[in-house]
């Protein structure tokens, strides 16, 4: 008696386990032949009602209809795999006839198996998984027959930005839908978007022809309005972050040639080509980090910054030394000279690299960027840029005011004859400070690798802004050199969004030939000795 109850007992165990092991809704044998085989439309319907239940059996089954293993005979639908059959619906071994016929999927048929397939998977507990399939699902095109499916899964979203998505589909799909009130509540909410992609589903639906109700038809109308209005200031504020790039990528070159034209009074026309050589000394080290050190190349930038620093800075203190140090108080011989230096230089980098721009990777952490706005994307390579010149801009000006070389730069640059009768070299302090500026060009040429190509012709393209940077400032002026950066950052882009990038140019141009024709000493005039002498 006591034998047969502990059997009992272990027949109802494996039972409850068998029980709790099964899914809680199989797929029957007419669901899989539906969508296994038949009419597209009809394939689709069925595959969207069974989505719509959240059949588990579902995404096994769709995974083998993309990977053509699903084959038909009759009523009876298999899945085979490794020369092995089971039935479709039960998942029992079978043996596969011989008149089974392979299951053919047009184009029409695997988008749908894709989105129904992504569909499944924003069920899933994991977050990313449901990201995945959330960003995978508004690729494709939407219907109907997912509408339950998707408010199922927005009723379980726990995530604000994935439930903003869900949201959105569904919305996107209740603007075609049959009953007005839900049009009408799908345009008031897409209203609401900051997508550019909502922007191009309201146009469509205000084609001729398209939405014939006058008053979803006023209601889209306003809500279109209402995004445009709200995507404007995204583009206002992306207009104004370029400007400010690139006004720091002007600050950065800029700032040396303030201080060997501003503070030195050398009108230096190979100042360009320091800044190449900082660009190339970053693609020398990016090279030597992939060669020998793969493992740390995401840091390459790290090592890259003060050898292009010194690189450049080398480079110009050679040059001070060898020809500027005897062309002193003589502008047009110091052009001359510094331009004919400046081809030697582009012909040395060709000999050594090459012709062709060489590429200039960026690090993990400076790929990507920041999503602000529908519409406006920050990139970390130029956020990035902008708090480097920063950086750079504090540290010179700290270099200047604060340190015992900044001191005889700016007794030098007021007074060279009582700064030599004190006891200041005055040689050796125009070779450190010529040195300083080229340096500085050479951060510029590193910073300037992250966001562009790398040639020999690189510093062509930023010699003259540069004067025009450091003219327009005020010669000397640190600060000047600040505003008048930023301000033809951002004047440039804004002219550029309005007449093109070759009018935007001579626009600027002409308006710092007319500012300089009012005041001569620039934003920032200077003053004391050195305004005197």
């Amino acid at each position: 008696m006591l034998l047969n109850l502990r059997s009992i007992a272990r027949v109802l165990v494996c039972l409850a386990v068998w029980v709790l092991q099964m899914p809680a809704h199989a797929l029957t044998a007419a669901q899989v032949k539906a969508i296994a085989d038949g009419e597209s439309d009809d394939r689709v319907a069925a595959l969207n009602e069974a989505a719509a239940a959240g059949d588990p059996g579902l995404e096994a089954f769709v995974q083998a209809l993309l990977d053509d293993a699903v084959k038909v005979d009759g009523d009876k639908v298999f899945i085979v795999r490794d020369d092995k059959a089971v039935d479709a619906a039960t998942g029992a071994p079978v043996a596969l006839p011989e008149s089974a016929a392979d299951v053919v999927n047009n184009n029409r048929m695997r988008g749908a198996l894709n989105s129904a397939l992504a569909a499944l998977k924003m069920l899933s507990t994991d977050v990313v998984v449901r990201r995945e399939a959330v960003t995978e699902l508004l690729k494709e095109s939407l219907e109907e027959a997912q509408l339950p499916l998707i408010e199922k899964a927005y009723a379980a979203e726990t995530d604000p930005k994935l439930k903003a998505s869900l949201e959105r589909m569904r919305a996107t799909i209740l603007i075609s839908a049959s009953d007005k009130a839900k049009r009408l509540d799908a345009a008031a909410l897409l209203g609401s978007s900051r997508e550019p992609t909502v922007a191009s589903l309201l146009q469509e639906r205000l084609a001729p022809g398209v939405e014939t109700d006058p008053e979803v038809r006023a209601a889209l109308t306003q809500s279109l309005d209402a995004l445009r209005s709200r995507l404007a200031w995204g583009e206002r504020l992306g207009v104004v972050f370029t400007g400010v790039s690139l006004g720091s990528i002007l600050l950065l070159a800029a700032l040396g040639l303030a201080i060997t034209y501003g503070l030195m009074g050398v009108i230096n026309m190979a100042h360009g080509e320091l800044l190449m050589i900082g660009a190339y000394a970053t693609y020398v080290v990016q090279n030597i980090f992939r060669s020998y050190l793969p493992g740390a190349f995401d840091y390459y930038i790290l090592a890259a910054i003060p050898l292009s620093f010194l690189a450049s800075a080398l480079v110009g203190a050679a040059m001070e030394r060898s020809v500027i140090r005897w062309l002193y108080g003589r502008p047009l011989e110091t052009l001359l000279a510094t331009w004919g230096i400046s081809l030697v230089l582009m012909q040395g980098v060709r000999t050594l690299f090459g012709a062709q721009n060489v590429p200039v990777e960026n690090p993990a952490w400076l790929s990507g960027g920041v999503q602000v706005m529908g519409n406006l994307t920050l990139p970390f390579n130029r956020i990035a840029i902008i708090v480097f010149a920063a950086l750079v801009l504090l540290g010179v000006a700290l270099l200047i005011a604060r340190t015992r070389l900044g001191l005889f730069v700016r007794g030098v640059t007021q007074n060279r004859k009582m700064a030599a009768c004190v006891g200041v070299n005055t040689a050796r302090v125009d070779t450190y400070a010529f040195a300083l500026g080229s340096g500085l060009a050479g951060l510029a040429g590193c910073a300037l690798s992250q966001v562009g190509n790398v040639g020999p012709d690189l510093g062509q393209g930023y010699i003259v802004d540069s004067f025009l940077v450091v003219v327009l400032g005020g010669v000397g002026q640190l600060a000047g050199t600040v505003y008048a950066a930023l301000g033809l950052g951002v004047l440039n882009k804004l002219l550029e969004g309005w007449a093109g990038a070759v009018l935007a140019k001579i626009m600027v141009l002409v308006f710092i030939v007319i500012f300089i024709q009012k005041r001569p000493q620039g934003i920032f005039a200077m003053k004391g000795r050195s305004a005197e002498a």
